[in-house]
């Protein structure tokens, strides 16, 4: 029988294993989807063909969706540690609106 306290020891150390794992393995299905997502792209210029790109909007929104959730447990496994929340890691790349928008601004 634990005490309380090792009990409690032992529930965070599981707590952050199993929000560790979570991490680790949306890192490896991000890494498994972009190397087919690339293997895709290669594939469709061999071909040089009018193919349908769904199959790549698929994967594009698969791994938009992946990081948006690796974000989240990224912070639970760093508050489960007691460590601050990252800075910066909740940024989102410009959209081509934005890009094209801040060209005009920079250009003067």
């Amino acid at each position: 029988m634990l005490s309380p306290e090792a009990e409690r020891v032992l529930q965070y150390l599981v707590e952050v294993e199993e929000l560790a794992e979570a991490v680790l393995s949306d890192k490896r299905q991000i890494v498994d989807l972009d190397t087919k997502r690339n293997q895709n792209r290669e594939g469709l210029r061999a071909l040089q063909k009018d193919l349908s790109l769904s199959d790549q909007e698929h994967l594009d929104k698969e791994i938009e969706r992946l990081r948006n959730q690796l974000k989240v447990k990224v912070n639970r496994l760093f508050e489960a540690q007691g460590k601050p929340e990252l800075k910066g890691f909740n940024l989102n790349p410009l959209n081509q609106d934005e890009l094209k928008a801040l060209k005009v601004i920079l250009k003067g």
